[in-house]
């Protein structure tokens, strides 16, 4: 593997997931976390669900952007939807899975497919999650 580019840092205090809290090592994120009221929490924080989507849906937006140049295929308007799901295991744990849902204007519906499938080859989220969670990939074209 090669040298790093750039290396995120955060640290998770407290009690994790459940009223801790996730700060960044250069300060810019810091915040409290907490159980969304839908799996039996207080909610009225974010979670890691919605962090995980948060990042995802940005680095899949700049891939989206980087191959739509690469290729010259001129999109006016652009926006990344990421889904983040979580799931109970029979074995009493949990999982994930995800959809991606791009949503853009000023390309063809086939340009678009092409541009997603392009942007999922090359986004580190989904080269992360390839093959270990269930990803699905859509592009809807206004």
């Amino acid at each position: 593997m090669s040298e790093p580019l750039y290396v995120g840092i955060a640290t998770s205090t407290g009690d994790g997931r459940a009223g801790g809290q996730a700060r960044t090592n250069d300060g810019l994120l810091d915040i409290s976390l907490a159980i969304p009221k839908e799996m039996g929490g207080p909610g009225g924080a974010t979670n890691p669900e919605q962090l995980f989507a948060a990042g995802w849906a940005a680095c899949f937006h700049s891939a989206l952007k980087a191959v739509a140049a690469q290729q010259k295929t001129q999109i006016s308007d652009s926006a990344v939807v990421a889904e983040v799901q979580v799931h109970s295991t029979s074995e009493g744990g949990f999982s994930l899975s995800a959809a991606l849902h791009v949503e853009l204007s000023g390309a063809e519906q086939a340009a678009a497919d092409k541009l997603v499938e392009a942007a999922h080859a090359i986004c580190p989220y989904s080269n992360a999650t390839r093959g270990n969670i269930p990803v699905t990939v859509d592009a809807t074209v206004a």
